[in-house]
């Protein structure tokens, strides 16, 4: 069996609101999904009860305790340094978690070792993540799930904003990548809350342009905001020929 060794580390890019105002996407996280639809879906399609859980990109650990909660071990990678120490502080003293500093691209974890692989608005955007789909699928055990939380480009008000700092975004693309990669994707509907309209234009200020964060936040009344998912979940096949029918099982 092939198993994670030590290689040159790939290339990461930053992300743009956390690595630099993980304060403010503190405040993000916890007001994003005050429905829990997503965690509903979550379940639905893989219900991690005492399974093994790996989170990719899973940044201060903040989504850690839930899977820890039922599963059987819930490990984070995260490839930025501070945000893996943040994160190991947070579940300290949990049976059965741990953090490693990594990216989706090289975990340094054995084949087949994990039931579920989960990452939410981290890394898996589409097109050029074929280097992560293929990791998450070696470390995936036969039958396993990936399942991947994206924001809904289509879906207005947020993915109007997105598209509005970035035109290049196509969602039909996106979708059309997915499927060609055999995830089935549904749409939930959820919303963010937030204390009070600081902490609001706090967060619209690290997720957009000031242009586009200042048309937000006019269109945004009150201290809540609706805001569309889409929850993607691919299984691993259980047989060779299934495996290589997603034309990432080839070696590397």
């Amino acid at each position: 069996m092939r198993t994670w060794r030590q290689r040159s580390r790939p290339q990461v890019t930053p992300s743009p609101n956390i690595w630099h105002w993980p304060e403010v996407y503190a405040v993000e996280n916890r007001a994003q999904d005050s429905t829990g639809a997503v965690w509903r879906a979550l379940r639905e399609r893989c219900d991690w009860t005492g399974a093994d859980v790996l989170d990719v990109g899973c940044g201060d650990g903040f989504h850690l305790p839930v899977f820890a909660a039922t599963a059987r071990t819930a490990v984070g990678a995260e490839p930025h340094p501070p945000l893996a120490e943040a994160a190991r502080r947070r579940m300290a003293g949990t049976p059965g978690a741990r953090v490693v500093t990594a990216p989706a691209q090289r975990l340094p974890l054995p084949d087949a070792c994990v039931d579920v692989v989960h990452a939410r608005t981290a890394y898996f955007f589409g097109p050029g993540c074929e280097p992560g789909l293929a990791e998450a699928e070696r470390v995936l055990r036969p039958g396993g799930v990936l399942a991947i939380v994206d924001l809904d480009l289509a879906a207005p008000p947020y993915g109007d904003w997105m598209r509005a700092d970035a035109p290049q975004l196509d969602p039909a693309e996106v979708e059309r990548f997915f499927d060609r990669h055999g995830f089935e994707s549904v749409p939930v509907a959820s919303q963010w809350r937030f204390d009070d309209r600081a902490e609001l234009e706090a967060v619209l200020g690290i997720e957009f342009s000031a242009p586009v964060a200042a048309r937000a936040l006019r269109e945004t009344p009150g201290r809540t905001l609706p805001v569309d998912y889409r929850v993607r979940t691919r299984r691993k096949p259980t047989g060779l020929l299934g495996a290589r029918s997603t034309g990432l099982s080839g070696g590397r």
